[in-house]
């Protein structure tokens, strides 16, 4: 049996590929500060619009953070994400977000209207991982791709994978399969 994986349609054509960051700890800080890279390589290879990302965590840096993290101690008790985000839009002249918020269920509905094209989840409980997985799988919702990151002292994981919504129902999986 032959497994081919074919691109949405309607994912990278002349608009940006947008991207939700969630968690903005060690694992979250790493992947948002290598996004620039991706998309100046983008824009190198003829897609202009690069990314659109928004960045979600309520944390603030803590003493604790400015050793594993990339914060320093003039960031203690700001907010994680918009200090990483800030960062990122002076250095790279990008117009990316930062939502000082946690994530549930309804977040989709409010950020980008449903229709993200990547989910990257960098989050460090099981709960967490369950709210994302609720709401990348409701009927309305059309997020293409998400991809769940995780941590601990000796090891680590990632999943990538095709939520089952609007945007990829059991119907038009069986439809490509088809054509």
């Amino acid at each position: 049996m032959r497994i081919e994986h074919t691109l949405p349609s309607d994912l990278a054509r002349g608009k940006p590929l947008r991207i939700l960051v969630v968690g903005a700890g060690g694992t979250g800080s790493a992947i948002v500060m290598g996004l620039p890279y991706l998309e100046q390589a983008m824009r190198v290879w003829g897609h202009s619009s690069g990314l659109e990302v928004v960045m979600m965590d309520a944390d603030t840096v803590s003493e604790t953070n400015c050793v594993r993290q990339p914060f320093s101690s003039s960031d203690i008790g700001l907010n994680k994400a918009n200090v990483l985000i800030n960062r990122i839009n002076l250095f790279w002249g990008t117009r990316w977000r930062a939502e000082p918020a946690n994530f549930n269920e309804r977040t989709l509905d409010r950020i980008n209207d449903s229709s993200l094209d990547l989910l990257i989840g960098c989050v460090d409980t099981r709960a967490a991982r369950s709210i994302i997985a609720r709401a990348l799988t409701k009927t309305r919702n059309r997020t293409a791709y998400w991809l769940d990151l995780g941590n601990n002292a000796a090891s680590g994981q990632f999943v990538l994978g095709q939520p089952l919504n609007a945007r990829q129902s059991k119907e038009s999986r069986a439809a490509a399969h088809r054509e």
